[in-house]
């Protein structure tokens, strides 16, 4: 019951990344056509901008989580797979550390800006905490997905960001196309 919580929230995660995504094409759009129609959205970059972070950081649980985050494999996949288990442990509690580091302080900033009314400082004057949501949230929810995998780890098992290696070469490009590369 926990694990279908948790990847519906990854999954949730990366949809509200994607909605975030599609609002930055709509308002970019709607700045640039609107301009010789003399359609101005005031604070329209601050919006753009603000859905650039959200869609940032509320799509990393879920790209972590279906391993196409950018990897440094060249050296754990010379080592061996007790060795190469411990040093997966090793940079999943390296992870846990930063992430959770960060995540800690845009909660509090986030806290802060609610706490303190912050206003933003553009054409449209709105509550700081409401942008900062994204930001914090996607952060928190990293957190969870690298805790959640920390575990997975320990308990023994192979990570599941990682993708078995391909048997062959019409994998490997098909790998390739179904990443975007």
């Amino acid at each position: 019951m926990i694990r279908v919580f948790l990847d519906r929230l990854y999954l949730f995660s990366g949809y509200l990344a994607g909605l975030f995504l599609i609002a930055i094409f709509v308002l970019m759009m709607v700045l640039s056509a609107g301009r010789p129609l003399g359609i101005n959205i005031p604070a329209g970059d601050d919006f753009i901008s603000w859905c650039m972070a959200a869609t940032a950081f509320l799509g990393l649980a879920h790209t972590f989580r279906h391993g196409e985050m950018i990897r440094v494999g060249l050296l754990i996949d010379r080592l061996s797979d007790k060795v190469r288990h411990f040093v997966e442990i090793a940079a999943l509690l390296v992870g846990v550390g930063f992430i959770g580091f960060f995540a800690w302080h845009a909660v509090v900033m986030t806290w802060q800006s609610l706490k303190f009314h912050d206003i933003s400082q553009g054409v449209i004057a709105v509550p700081l905490w409401i942008p900062q949501l994204g930001y914090s949230g996607g952060l928190v929810i990293l957190l969870i997905a690298f805790v959640d995998e920390l575990i997975h780890v320990g308990r023994g098992f192979a990570p599941r960001y990682e993708l078995p290696p391909p048997k062959s070469a019409e994998e490997i490009v098909e790998r390739a196309v179904q990443s975007g590369v």
